[in-house]
């Protein structure tokens, strides 16, 4: 088997791999650079980013695909800078704008204004179509096995069929995927294109600290966990000694606050919390997986990821 090329309005990837915006400042230019220049979609995750920061990532993924490469931007809707941050990044010439942790209609007046792809994260029939008639370039389809934020406990595997069939635009499936076979059935299920976050976490280009990257390694399936994030979603996480304290209700309030979410329940920050971990804070930080992260047992090359991915996919039916 081969896979498919992925078009976004005029974008189009040579290969349907969407590696996912992760924050905070673990999808960074490096890691978005490496993606799209293997031939899939690199994304830089803008949460978090102050907007001159944000614009010194986006012109250096330019710079390290040579211009030719296909870069975008992941940003939470939740975010109170979120208007600011994906003008910055429509300004900045990215080719699509991806967003998630809420649903914004003022995205789709940005893309027109700038050209640039508009694309959706949803979980349901009635926001697929609802973003497809708003102006949506195409939608990402997310189920309950992605990490971070969820908008769904149903599997990927569940609503991505009558998603695909709901909406003319492409779809592009996210939770779960760790290899080529997970790609390969989520394709047959009717996805154009796979965004895959875990196993771009766990790459040498990903911006984590070593010590991150090391408890990607030791995790284990029973390390999984969702707890109650601040934003007001399920946060898929690893059982972190920090994790355990917000699934006790006993997470440390924030001493300050810098308001950065429109709304907030307050019960810890989540913004440092992330930040803690990225850094290789793994007591004291939060850590944000997808389901099936346990799978993973080598820190690997971008390069070396999509050639095993190619390779996998081959083999299939082959």
């Amino acid at each position: 088997m081969k896979l498919p090329v992925l078009k976004i309005g005029n974008l189009v990837a040579q290969v349907p791999i969407i590696q996912g915006g992760m924050a905070i400042r673990l999808s960074t230019a490096r890691l978005a650079a490496a993606v799209a220049n293997e031939g899939g979609i690199g994304l830089i995750a803008a949460s978090g980013m102050e907007e001159q920061e944000l614009r010194t990532e986006i012109r250096l993924a330019r710079k390290l695909t040579n211009g030719k490469g296909i870069i975008g931007i992941n940003c939470m809707v939740a975010a109170r800078a979120f208007k600011n941050l994906i003008v910055t990044a429509a300004q900045e010439g990215v080719d699509l704008i991806v967003a998630g942790a809420g649903f914004s209609r003022d995205i789709f007046a940005v893309g027109r204004e700038y050209n640039v792809a508009v694309v959706p994260i949803v979980s349901s029939v009635k926001l697929a179509k609802i973003s497809e008639k708003l102006g949506a370039s195409a939608i990402v389809v997310e189920g309950t096995e992605a990490g971070g934020h969820l908008g769904t406990q149903q599997s990927i595997k569940e609503i991505l069929p009558d998603i695909a069939k709901a909406v003319k635009i492409p779809v592009i499936a996210a939770g779960g995927a760790t290899c080529g076979k997970d790609i390969v059935d989520l394709l047959n299920l009717g996805a154009d294109g796979v965004q895959m976050g875990s196993r771009f976490a766990a790459s040498e280009e990903s911006n984590g600290a070593r010590f991150l990257k090391e408890m990607y390694l030791r995790m284990v399936k029973e390390d999984v966990v969702q707890i109650d994030s601040p934003v007001g979603y399920k946060g898929r996480a690893i059982r972190s000694p920090f994790a355990q304290l917000s699934l006790e209700g006993r997470a440390p309030l924030p001493v300050t606050c810098d308001a950065c979410l429109k709304h907030c329940t307050h019960q810890f920050c989540i913004i440092r919390a992330l930040s803690r971990a990225q850094q290789g804070d793994v007591e004291t930080g939060l850590i944000f997986t997808g389901a099936h992260m346990w799978k993973i047992h080598e820190i690997l090359p971008v390069k070396e990821i999509f050639r095993r991915i190619k390779d996998e996919v081959s083999a299939i039916n082959s």
